[in-house]
């Protein structure tokens, strides 16, 4: 039974050659039965010892073993010259794919000869049967060894071959990469033969051109060789133009200093303090109650000469008495009709005197609602037929800055924008016109002009820039609404332009400042009804106007000390005052026959202003 159990092992051992399990013989162990039945029939002959007969060669095979047959598998694939497949020894097949096992025979009796036990002999026969069991063992161990030996045998087999499959694998891939790229390199060198092709065509256009461009040198040195004797000749031409170039420079700048002097004089000849006289036209609510204007008459013929006329009745009413007259002369008189524009260009040479290195200073005077704010700014700075000298004068001096540049002058302009309210100075640039009050100073102490040190100075380099500035003061200056006028300016305001002149191939440099004066109105109480804080700012209007007419009146008398001090705005305009800038005045008069006598006023101070005599004004040259 071990022998069988052993084949059996054989068989499955060898598993890829499909070998079938031993039957199983019967067993030939001893029973009781049968003994009795051996008894019965008689005497049996003895059991033979079973020997492992076993030759001395290793490639016998054992007893009871069927022979081996060969089993072919095939090797796993390597580089090189193929080799032949393994050969497996694997046990002959009977019947259906089943292993036939030999019957085992009986081991040989000792001493070589065959003997057979009685029956009766149970312990030699059980003795026996021990004895062939332990050959069955052994034999059992043997082909166990060698199955283990023939699986592991398999296993390796099995691994080359997984090898050898990957091995074969590995190796498709590359020929497959090889062939990819094999044709990839076919294809870059038709590519490439392409390419080759074209660069030899486009050698032999390239040649071709440049003979074509060799003879065109040619050609061109011929005519360089013409040019340069053009080119001396007109090099000696530009030599001559530079000459008359600089001579007439020259010539120019001669001609600009003397139209300087020339317009100085003519403005000198006008007189150093001049005085315009604008009388504003009636507003629509205004014609109702005044159907024209009887009191104020216009000579046809002269610009420059106003009337005013008023009855004079009786004391007792019995009879009538002729007109009282009033003429005033002045430098100019504009009609109610007149227009911004046409008010501007009377005044735009004393703004090119600006230009021109000398002080020049613009203000408005006359009673409240008489139009002095409309004539200094107008009612909106951006609308251009009816801007006012501020906006308009500004405009003219960027103009005028951009001809000079052509002569060789570069100018730097820097705006500030400061009011007089209740005797004290507001910067109406600043974040908050009621931040502080500013002070009135002397530049140096070897100096007479004066300044304000912490004024805010913006630096400014074109008109849109400067009217941005004149909407933030406009929004900032303290107005209020009186019985008078619902929009009064309860200060007067002060816009200066500084401007920096250079002109570095002469070496020469020019500074002035132009100051534009829009003053409060002056106000009788009875009319205004002011009370309370519109009182005090009327009272301190009134004051400071009463100073300025002071100061006219003692530089039109040249007394030795004039009361710049008295007021704020006379020390502030000092400079102006004082001779050494141009000063031109607007006395603004009011078209209602009920303002009589403050228009009546109004004339009156102007025609002594329009009388005063002061210095020369002096340019700011270096």
């Amino acid at each position: 039974m071990a022998a069988v159990g052993s084949g059996g092992s054989v068989g499955a051992a060898l598993g890829m050659a499909v070998v079938a399990p031993l039957p199983v013989p019967p067993s030939r162990l001893p029973v009781r039965r049968a003994a009795a039945k051996r008894a019965a029939s008689g005497p049996q002959p003895a059991a033979p010892e079973q020997k492992r007969a076993r030759s001395g060669a290793a490639s016998s095979q054992p007893p009871g073993r069927a022979p081996l047959r060969a089993l072919s598998v095939p090797a796993a694939p390597e580089p090189g010259p193929p080799r032949k497949a393994l050969t497996v020894t694997a046990a002959p097949r009977t019947g259906k794919g089943n292993c036939g096992a030999a019957p085992v025979p009986a081991a040989a009796p000792v001493g070589g000869a065959h003997r057979r036990r009685a029956a009766w002999d149970l312990k030699g026969q059980l003795s026996d049967l021990r004895a062939a069991l332990g050959n069955q063992k052994e034999k059992a161990q043997r082909l166990d060894g060698e199955n283990r030996q023939l699986r592991e045998q398999l296993r390796e087999l099995q691994e080359a071959l997984r090898e050898r499959e990957r091995r074969v694998e590995e190796l498709d891939g590359r020929v497959s990469t090889l062939s990819t790229e094999l044709e990839k390199h076919r294809q870059e060198s038709e590519l490439r033969g392409q390419q080759l092709e074209e660069l030899r065509e486009a050698d032999r256009e390239l040649s071709a051109r440049l003979e074509a461009a060799e003879a065109q040198l040619h050609q061109t040195k011929a005519v360089l060789a013409q040019s340069d004797s053009e080119v001396a000749e007109l090099r000696l031409r530009a030599e001559s133009q530079a000459r008359r170039l600089r001579e007439q420079e020259e010539l120019q700048h001669m001609l600009e200093m003397e139209r300087r002097r020339l317009h100085n004089l003519v403005q000198e000849l006008k007189g150093n303090i001049r005085v315009f006289c604008r009388v504003r036209p009636l507003l629509a609510a205004e014609k109702e109650k005044q159907k024209g204007m009887e009191h104020l008459h216009f000579p046809p013929q002269d610009n420059k000469t106003l009337v005013l006329l008023r009855e004079e009745e009786s004391h007792i009413g019995r009879e009538r008495k002729e007109d009282l007259k009033y003429d005033f002369s002045f430098d100019r008189v504009f009609r109610p009709s007149a227009s911004q524009e046409e008010v501007f260009e009377e005044i735009s040479l004393l703004v090119q005197s600006a230009l021109d290195g000398y002080h020049v200073c613009i203000f408005a005077y006359g009673q409240t609602g008489s139009g002095k704010t409309y004539t200094m700014e107008g009612p909106d700075a951006l609308d251009p037929e009816r801007r006012g000298m501020i906006p308009r004068a500004v405009r003219q001096v960027f103009q005028g800055a951009q001809e000079l540049a052509e002569k060789g002058w570069q100018y730097r302009f820097s705006a500030s924008f400061l009011e007089i309210y209740n005797e004290s100075l507001r910067d109406l640039l600043g974040a908050r016109p009621e931040c502080g009050e500013l002070e009135i100073r002397r530049v140096s102490s070897a100096s007479e002009e004066l300044h304000v040190p912490n004024l805010r100075r913006v630096p400014v380099a074109s008109e849109d820039e400067v009217l941005q500035l004149l909407q933030t003061a406009t929004a900032n200056r303290s107005v209020a609404r009186t019985a008078l006028n619902d929009h009064s300016s309860r200060s007067h305001s002060i816009f200066q332009l500084r401007i920096d002149g250079t002109n570095t191939a002469r070496e020469l440099r020019c500074s002035s400042v132009l100051s534009l004066v829009d003053l409060a109105g002056s106000e009788r109480l009875d009319k205004s009804q002011s009370q309370g804080k519109r009182l005090r700012e009327t009272q301190s209007i009134n004051t400071s106007l009463s100073s300025l007419g002071l100061v006219i009146m003692a530089l039109a008398k040249k007394e030795p000390h004039i009361p710049y001090r008295n007021s704020k705005l006379t020390y502030l305009l000092q400079n102006s005052l004082g001779g050494n800038a141009k000063m031109l005045m607007f006395v603004n008069i009011s078209p209602l026959e009920e303002n009589f006598s403050e228009s009546l006023n109004s004339l009156r101070f102007a025609s002594k202003v329009n009388e005063c005599v002061v210095g020369t004004a002096h340019a700011n040259r270096k």
